[in-house]
């Protein structure tokens, strides 16, 4: 339980480290935490099963004004390796996901409250010149903040919580326990609507079509389908561009 700890304190806080603006956001995904929790548990299978099924529920979520309306790596960091270690089915762990996801908002709010404290000195030493002092207070004391502020609680959460919850599941009547997996099987389906709405748009629509009948009726494997969508949406991006220059 040692290893899942540290390893989900560290995971959260690489989420949201902000440093190299092409990768930390990967790294905040639930179903990349089920393939590391996979890794360091020993049951790739199950873990990925976590992952899949509480990504689900971020699915085509929009951060509108940079705000975060839920965090899904705090969901995803605390949510599988308790459900690994609980032995919790993947609806539970869903329903066990979505409060730390909101959770997580707040928890960005307080690093947002703090930042501004760093970027109002870091403007002084901008009118010193001193860049050494720009540096300190634009990088390193945020990450030594954002490392305080996110892997201890993750950390304690996961380490002490796996006992918790396996004493609540034990008081859990088999009737409320059920309602809980049905609503977990549910709420996946938000981050489906979001998909939908997004992808209802008339120019986004023939690909939603061609995926659907290449995996319903060709029987195109799903990572196949994703292998192909990809390249093809490689040659739309190429085809703009080569339209952009020649105009």
């Amino acid at each position: 339980m040692l290893q899942l700890a540290i390893t989900a304190g560290i995971l959260y806080y690489l989420a949201h480290c902000c440093l190299g603006y092409w990768f930390y956001d990967v790294l905040g995904q639930p179903l990349f935490y089920g393939l590391v929790f996979g890794i360091v548990s020993g049951d790739m299978e199950t873990s990925m099963i976590l992952g899949g099924s509480i990504q689900l529920i971020y699915l085509g979520m929009i951060f509108a004004g940079g705000n975060l309306p839920s965090d899904a790596g705090l969901a995803g960091s605390i949510a599988i390796p308790l459900a690994l270690a609980s032995n919790l089915s993947a609806e539970a762990a869903v329903v066990l996901a979505v409060p730390f996801g909101v959770l997580g908002a707040f928890v960005d709010q307080i690093r947002r409250t703090v930042n501004a404290f760093f970027i109002h000195r870091a403007d002084t030493y901008a009118k010193e010149g001193n860049s050494k002092g720009i540096f300190m207070l634009g990088t390193v004391l945020p990450q030594i903040f954002y490392f305080l502020l996110r892997f201890p609680v993750v950390f304690a959460a996961v380490y002490v919580g796996a006992d918790a919850v396996n004493a609540v599941m034990e008081f859990i009547p088999d009737w409320l326990m059920h309602g809980l997996e049905v609503a977990g099987g549910v709420l996946p389906a938000i981050g489906f609507a979001t998909i939908i709405f997004t992808i209802g748009k008339k120019q986004l629509l023939p690909y939603f079509f061609i995926g659907f009948f290449a995996v319903q009726y060709l029987q195109i494997p799903t990572m196949a389908a994703a292998i192909f969508g990809a390249c093809i949406a490689v040659l739309v991006v190429f085809a703009s561009k080569a339209r952009r220059e020649e105009a």
